[in-house]
């Protein structure tokens, strides 16, 4: 049996505790551990039983995978340290799990001979000890060194994932995208018990009443699909409710406002999308979020397809009448030509 890569941890946060962890519970070999803190990595080092140095270079110098589990901010300074001391050798990859950087930050191990690689596990760690529980089964974003790739997909299938690989460009939209899913699903929940607070509900009384809804569009998403899965006023095309909604969010403060327009906004091109409504119905819905209680456009042009914005291709303005007899003011379009989204 072809014996586990051995491996130091440099930066012992939340990330590089787990992962240590981990792997060696997996039949990896812990050699080293650096950390700014020295608590957390005489911690850490204790716990997988490897040697406490004082300098990164020392800890990544004999170890076969080098990881980096620092902040963004100071990979690539670390990466730059190690280099400059003359420990990198060809055939060792050094590895950081950051979301939003490429491996290019680590261009200096590179020069030194040594393999780059960023895996990234598409996860979120609130502490140490659910960053254990919840890597093994994550999916990872892998992008990097192509020699390196093997050693990253073992590590990956040790971790019982699933992986994905994307190109260096793509790393701000891959983590914009996972920004979405996951601080602001937070903010979102949130946002929903500030709305209750209004009721009289305290924020744990809120979460008791919102998880089980929650949970179950989850169930569904994972069903049917997002698109698919969407529910309520939206979907039905009820706009009278919307308009309900919107003037009792009235006395609330305006980001709570604004934030309920802009994701119904975006969620009329999903129920178009998946035919729940008719372009016409979207056409109305979206009126409703940018023009509800004189909310006015002044200065501004709006920046939708034609058939969300109110008008038809090229035209320079609009007016229309919902089924309640609610009528829309006019709204100033640039020109564009194919009737797409405008400048």
């Amino acid at each position: 049996m072809i014996p586990k890569p051995s491996f130091a941890i440099i930066g012992a946060g939340k990330v590089g505790c787990a992962l240590g962890k981990l792997l060696v519970e997996r039949g990896y070999t812990a050699l080293g551990v650096y950390s700014r803190t020295t608590a957390h990595a005489s911690f850490l080092a204790e716990q997988l039983n490897a040697k406490l140095y004082n300098h990164p270079a020392e800890a990544a110098a004999e170890a076969q995978l080098v990881f980096i589990t620092t902040t963004d901010r100071e990979i690539s300074g670390v990466a730059g340290i190690i280099a400059r001391k003359g420990v990198c050798r060809p055939g060792q990859v050094f590895i950081h799990t950051s979301g939003a950087l490429p491996s290019d930050i680590m261009q200096s191990v590179r020069q030194e001979g040594s393999w780059a690689i960023s895996i990234h596990p598409l996860q979120t760690f609130s502490d140490a000890d659910s960053a254990k529980v919840n890597l093994p089964g994550s999916c990872f974003a892998i992008e990097g060194d192509r020699e390196a790739l093997p050693l990253a997909l073992e590590l990956v299938n040790d971790l019982q994932g699933k992986y994905f690989i994307i190109q260096p460009e793509d790393k701000p939209l891959y983590h914009a995208a996972a920004v979405v899913a996951s601080n602001y699903l937070v903010s979102l929940i949130n946002l929903s018990t500030t709305i209750y607070k209004n009721l009289g509900l305290s924020e744990e009384q809120s979460l008791e009443a919102l998880f089980p809804l929650i949970q179950g569009t989850l169930n569904n998403i994972a069903k049917s699909g997002s698109a698919a899965a969407l529910t309520g006023p939206v979907a039905r095309g009820d706009g009278s409710t919307l308009l309900g909604h919107l003037k009792a969010l009235n006395q609330m403060d305006w980001r709570v406002q604004e934030a309920y327009r802009s994701l119904g906004l975006y969620t009329v091109g999903v129920a178009v999308e998946n035919g729940s409504i008719t372009q016409n119905e979207g056409t109305a819905l979206s009126n409703i979020f940018m023009e509800v209680n004189n909310y006015e456009q002044k200065g501004n042009y709006c920046r939708l397809p034609a058939y969300e914005a109110g008008r038809q291709p090229n035209s320079h303005a609009n007016r229309l009448r919902l089924s309640d007899g609610y009528v829309g003011r006019r709204f100033r379009y640039r020109r564009h030509s194919g009737g797409g989204l405008l400048r």
